[in-house]
């Protein structure tokens, strides 16, 4: 039986056990090779704390993750989009916060489109 899945330090999507990976599962921080170049930017852990405190503040309505990057940059547009949906995952895999579509809570490494984040 494979270890519980992890989460990735990057992007915050699930990392499922692979068997290469079985003498070194507890090492395996990133999902790809990608994730691992990356890591975390000083905009990643800003966006991330942004996020944090307006999740705190909106309470169970919601707030959507592309207002965090207008906060960090106005005029960055669509290039702190996907950083702050990655800030958002790692929010929800610490527990803070829940992903939702519509009303419904969504898993966060699947979800496509219009995302909100709300206090868990």
């Amino acid at each position: 039986m494979p270890p519980p899945d992890k989460t990735c330090a990057s992007c915050g999507r699930r990392i499922e056990w692979r068997a290469k990976w079985a003498k070194n599962w507890d090492d395996v921080r990133y999902c790809s090779d990608a994730c691992r170049r990356r890591k975390l930017t000083s905009v990643d852990v800003r966006l991330e704390a942004l996020l944090r405190a307006l999740v705190e503040k909106a309470g169970r309505q919601g707030v959507d993750p592309d207002d965090a990057a207008r906060c960090v940059d106005p005029t960055a547009g669509e290039t702190l989009h996907e950083p702050a949906r990655r800030a958002a995952r790692r929010l929800v895999a610490a527990g803070v916060a829940e992903m939702v579509q519509q009303g419904r809570v969504v898993d966060p490494s699947t979800a496509k489109g219009a995302v909100r984040l709300r206090r868990a």
